[in-house]
């Protein structure tokens, strides 16, 4: 979690939302990133996305069964999906989303094999996200 941490703080440096994930397989780190939506001018270029498809190139397989993804904020209903199809054993997230998280649906979008943990480094996570949306407001 310390890394995907590091990642949001590359996001927030770059003005992007501060959300970053790196996936480990096998205790091995294979994909880390962050969000690039504004980078890329891509919705679709999520911290979690951008790792899905560079863990699927490292392992060369959509399956992601053996692989942890570790994420600083809960992911929204798009990335909830996409670890659905890549059928992650296991999903870490920081920080609660409220407002766009996929649990706000009251419906697990998770693979049923999926393990999911949340609360790791939640309040660091938390704060980059405050800071970022507090200096859009000012």
């Amino acid at each position: 979690m310390q890394e995907a941490y590091r990642q949001a703080k590359n996001a927030l440096a770059e003005g992007e939302i501060p959300i970053g994930a790196v996936i480990v397989c096998n205790n091995r780190v294979i994909a880390k990133a962050y969000n690039q939506t504004e980078k890329l001018n891509d919705v679709t270029a999520h911290a979690e996305m951008i790792a899905f498809t560079a863990a699927a190139e490292y392992l060369g397989n959509k399956y992601l069964h053996d692989c942890t993804l570790y994420v600083t904020v809960e992911p929204c209903v798009m990335c909830a999906g996409a670890s659905y199809w890549a059928q992650l054993k296991r999903v870490v997230y920081g920080a609660p989303e409220p407002k766009r998280g996929y649990r706000r649906l009251g419906v697990n979008l998770l693979h049923p094999k999926t393990e999911m943990v949340s609360g790791i480094l939640a309040q660091e996570c938390a704060e980059l996200m405050t800071t970022f949306f507090t200096s859009k407001r000012n």
